[in-house]
């Protein structure tokens, strides 16, 4: 296979940029920040999950039934760009405030971190939309693979960083709180998203898109409402995606409440942060090699693979005491929590028509979301009937078998390698 092209370079870049944000802030210093902050307010380990869960569902809601919409007004010529620039723009700045909001203020900072996850998970939309824009069919399985396996190299560099700061801060040995710290590392990620997206908007266009109409909104939801209508014509794809909506659910989850899980387990905040950090380190190879092995066995095999992975970690989950079992669960979700994202963007980008690429990418950000929606408040309603967070991602082991069972009636032959 040849050299990668600068577009499809630039394209992954932005892996390296914004999945600063998904580490720093959706999994590691965000929730121990918003943990300890709705501690000192009185707030119980269990309670303060939940929120954080219920969060988590209210802003997936909102991305989900906007993702369709804006995703098919989207695939008119040049509004790929402008919309997931606006979306950037929301996410970074919103990250940057969180610096600037008292501490002692857990509920400002939930709302705070919903509008900066909206423009996150927003211009992710688009950013996966643009694979079709970069590639070719034959290339996207390595070309996605690449984009998570450096998005896990590149969030480690500020982590490191921020690491260092934090545990120097608790240390007593930098005059700093652990809050002021905290603040430092929502700049760092705003500023380290912002710099390393600079190759996206050089090098990234809009290669396959619809001309312009009178009426463009109008004319969008038209062709929303017929596509719903026409179902039946892209009968694959719709089933996919109903698969993805169940596994990706339980894996989206884990990654934005392991943090959380984890320091309801008494599992100190400095141990999690170099576990988050040597899982990064892990996963960067293996969604690599997902890719790679895709091509001799096909997406589907290896989705599968990484899924019954999942499915022993729920499990495990549920007997998880000390800190030596949460190093394990991390390395199992390691191995294949990078796989399962790529494979399932390039598989979906291989069915979707190039054309109406941000429509039914829209439709993939639905699935995805409203699955993140039923998830998280799984676990929270699952640990506040039962008073035990682990029983709350145990329950999640059902959503990997559904998604196992519907996968397997979708049609290998729709997809050539």
């Amino acid at each position: 296979m040849k050299q990668f092209t600068k577009e499809e370079n630039s394209w992954v870049f932005y892996d390296w940029a914004n999945s600063a944000y998904s580490l720093i802030i959706t999994t590691a210093v965000f929730p121990l920040y918003y943990k300890a902050a709705a501690q000192n307010a009185g707030v119980s380990a269990a309670d303060s999950t939940a929120y954080l869960g219920y969060t988590i569902s209210i802003f997936t809601f909102i991305l989900a039934m906007l993702g369709p919409i804006l995703g098919t007004i989207a695939d008119y010529q040049g509004l790929k760009k402008r919309f997931f620039a606006f979306f950037f723009a929301l996410g970074v700045s919103f990250t940057a405030l969180l610096a600037f909001i008292p501490s002692d203020q857990w509920l400002i900072l939930l709302i705070i971190y919903t509008m900066s996850a909206i423009g996150s998970n927003g211009a992710t939309v688009f950013y996966d939309a643009f694979l079709v824009d970069v590639t070719t069919d034959k290339r996207m399985n390595r070309v996605s693979a690449r984009g998570f396996s450096f998005g896990y190299i590149g969030s480690t560099i500020p982590f490191i960083a921020i690491i260092a700061i934090i545990i120097l801060a608790q240390s007593k040995i930098i005059p700093l709180s652990t809050a002021s710290a905290s603040k430092i590392a929502f700049l760092m990620t705003a500023i380290w998203w912002g710099l390393f997206t600079i190759p996206m908007f050089r090098n990234v266009r809009q290669r396959f898109y619809i001309q312009r109409e009178a009426n463009p909104i109008a004319e969008s939801f038209k062709r929303l409402l017929k596509t719903l209508k026409e179902i039946k014509k892209y009968r694959t794809l719709f089933l996919f995606l109903l698969a993805y909506f169940f596994y990706i659910d339980g894996v989206g989850t884990v990654i934005t409440m392991s943090t959380a899980y984890g320091t309801d387990l008494g599992i100190r905040s400095s141990d999690l942060l170099v576990i988050l950090f040597v899982t990064q380190v892990v996963a960067a190879p293996f969604a690599i090699l997902f890719g790679r092995l895709a091509e001799k066995f096909t997406e589907k095999k290896m989705l599968y693979a990484g899924i019954f992975v999942y499915i022993i970690v729920c499990i495990y989950a549920y007997f998880l005491k000390t800190t030596l079992d949460f190093w394990i669960l991390a390395m199992l979700v390691a191995s294949s929590q990078g796989g399962i994202q790529s494979l399932s963007r390039s598989y979906f980008a291989k069915l979707v028509p190039k054309k109406n690429a941000n429509e039914f990418f829209g439709f993939y950000n639905i699935f995805g979301k409203f699955a993140s929606i039923l998830g998280p408040l799984l676990v929270s309603f699952t640990a506040q009937l039962t008073g035990n967070t682990n029983a709350g991602v145990f329950s999640l082991f059902i959503l990997f078998i559904i998604g196992m069972i519907i996968l397997a009636r979708v049609p290998d032959s729709d997809v050539s390698n």
